[in-house]
């Protein structure tokens, strides 16, 4: 019997798949909890119309990252902070500055996407990646500065 999977279903098929399964476990247990869907033409018809949306989606977030990476690389974000002498700062300037400070210019972005390996600990320009979207990175200037 060909069904179309609603839900992952362990050691079967994950969601949007169209497999074979044996009539009674499809009668019997995936049915009956709303697992799958028979596989008519009008469902598999519903099926492609919902994939195709879906890379359409897709598409249109990739292009709006590659936007706001272009705009990213234009930017120069300014932190003023405390520093002792020979340009070491008080403390560090963490991810989590950063995105405030983007907040601040208008770009909201998670501090968990700031790549940075280890804060920055020196004024300075330092080059900060971005991750924006699975394949779009950005690079940002973020210039370190005394208070």
């Amino acid at each position: 019997m060909r069904v179309i999977f609603l839900q992952d279903v362990k050691g079967q098929g994950k969601k949007g798949e169209v497999k074979e399964v044996s009539e009674g476990y499809a009668r019997n247990f995936l049915l009956p909890k709303n697992l799958v869907k028979l596989a008519s033409d009008g469902n598999l018809k519903t099926l492609e119309v919902q994939n195709a949306a879906e890379v359409k989606r897709k598409e249109k977030e990739k292009e709006d990252a590659g936007k706001l990476a272009v705009k990213l690389g234009e930017m120069k974000v300014l932190i003023k902070t405390k520093a002792g002498e020979g340009g070491r700062l008080f403390g560090a300037i963490t991810s989590k500055q950063v995105a405030e400070t983007l907040a601040s210019l208008g770009v909201k972005i998670d501090k968990r996407k700031i790549e940075m390996d280890e804060p920055i600990r020196a004024l300075g320009v330092t080059q900060v990646v971005i991750k924006l979207h699975p394949e779009v990175k950005a690079k940002v200037s973020v210039h370190a500065v005394e208070e």
